[in-house]
């Protein structure tokens, strides 16, 4: 009973995080409308594989690193909301040319691009380090074997939650690409909507503070 409690509030929490908007999420969302699935897809593989580095990095304790030195988490910190600014100005910028079906078009957002793009974000927030720094803790059990591996397996859980969501997103979002690219009017405007959000959320990871 103890470990069917452990385990139902392990994974609420879980899927209650994975379901929370983001900088991962919108960039899932906006590569899936513009490209289809099997791009979502590979951008939420990316996106999924960035985590996996912040949770090896917790494991290891590299992430404390992020939590206590406030000139790291900085440098971090601009990085990535410079990066997300940087896609959201292109975005912008390509006024609903990212739903072209063109041969072109394609060929230049490549799953490959799209899995790069997924894990630099993820990479690059300080916020996800912190978060698993914050959250894995709390569900590791004395007397159940070595604490780093107890790290890497549960994060690695918060993972197959996060793919089966992103995943879930990614067929729904996909669905409305054909949409979008018979109605151009709508396609500069989510571009514009999705633009404008990405460089919200960059502005908003280079106020944020840190929090030990």
């Amino acid at each position: 009973m103890v470990d069917l409690t452990y385990w139902l509030v392990f994974f609420s929490a879980a899927l209650a995080l994975n379901l929370s908007p983001g900088p991962d999420l919108i960039y899932i969302l906006s590569r899936s409308i513009a490209h289809g699935r099997r791009v979502g897809l590979a951008s939420a593989a990316g996106v999924c594989t960035g985590a996996f580095v912040h949770v090896l990095a917790a494991s290891v304790g590299l992430s404390a690193i992020l939590a206590t030195s406030a000139t790291a988490f900085t440098v971090v910190k601009y990085v990535g909301a410079t990066y997300l600014i940087y896609l959201g100005l292109k975005s912008l910028r390509s006024a609903g040319a990212a739903f072209s079906p063109t041969k072109d078009k394609e060929m230049d957002v490549s799953t490959w691009k799209a899995f790069r793009q997924g894990v630099f974000i993820d990479v690059l927030n300080p916020k996800v380090a912190m978060f698993f720094m914050a959250f894995l803790p709390q569900f590791v059990r004395p007397g159940h074997g070595s604490e780093p591996l107890q790290l890497v397996m549960l994060g690695t859980l918060v993972i197959c939650v996060a793919i089966v969501v992103e995943s879930g997103f990614v067929l729904a979002a996909a669905s409305a690409t054909n949409f979008f690219r018979a109605n151009p009017k709508a396609s500069v405007w989510l571009d514009r909507v999705l633009g404008g959000v990405l460089i919200g959320l960059g502005i908003r990871l280079a106020l944020s503070e840190q929090r030990r």
